[in-house]
């Protein structure tokens, strides 16, 4: 059986439990692994593909939350046996293959290792945080808010520095990026342009360089949270 070598974001204690997954399952472009609403009862890793964990309103307005790719652990916790749903979609944009974990399996094994055990709670926990504090970014600052905090986490997932500054190695239209912020792509190209305009950020075959980050920040009084708490993944 195949194993898997490497899973982001999770310590040593853990990830030795999850080497040797129940099964692999194909995943295709334009479809769901899983959608909201549905009982969870398992936990995936990511070995080729992308998928974006979201939310869709009632009439239709998509809110991103994250955006995940190879060796990415996604899924909702169980942490004790009060049967939950699924408050997310995880909508597959490119297709490819994950690694499926039966989480009540999981948590058998885990219960004779409290250190693995406290391990995959923090996990738990830090993936709260992250969408609880996109959330928060939405409700206090509004569009910008929600535009500027996702730059701030493209920069933390995805930037290199250059001479010019921060340059986001990740091609996203301006529709996606609307769909990080629950806002129209409309809204986004006028934000954008604003920032062009001041110099802020520039934009090259649709990639961004982040020229002035510290504006940025100090625009939604920016906490320089972890940077853990604050990517796009």
């Amino acid at each position: 059986m195949r194993q898997l070598v490497e899973i982001n974001h999770l310590p040593k204690k853990l990830l030795k439990h999850l080497t040797e997954p129940d099964y692999y399952l194909p995943i295709h472009k334009n479809t769901f692994l899983f959608r909201q609403g549905e009982p969870v009862k398992e936990l995936y890793v990511i070995i080729s593909g992308q998928v974006i964990i979201g939310k869709t309103s009632s009439e239709g307005r998509e809110l991103t939350l994250r955006f995940c790719g190879p060796n990415d652990l996604i899924g909702e916790f169980i942490i004790d046996d009060v049967p939950i749903n699924y408050l997310v979609d995880g909508k597959i944009t490119e297709s490819g293959e994950v690694a499926v974990f039966d989480q009540k399996k999981l948590l058998d094994r885990l219960q004779n290792q409290p250190e693995a055990m406290m391990e995959f709670l923090k996990f738990a926990s830090i993936q709260h945080r992250k969408d609880q504090m996109r959330f928060r970014d939405l409700l206090l600052y509004g569009k910008k808010g929600a535009l500027y905090s996702t730059l701030i986490r493209l920069a933390n997932s995805y930037g290199r520095k250059t001479d010019d500054g921060i340059l986001i190695e990740l091609h996203l239209t301006n529709q996606e990026i609307a769909n990080f912020c629950a806002t129209s792509r409309e809204s986004i190209n006028r934000m954008l342009s604003e920032l062009k305009k001041q110099q802020v950020i520039r934009i090259d075959q649709g990639k961004i360089t982040i020229i002035k980050l510290d504006f940025i920040k100090k625009a939604i009084n920016c906490e320089n949270c972890p940077v853990t708490l604050c990517t796009i993944n």
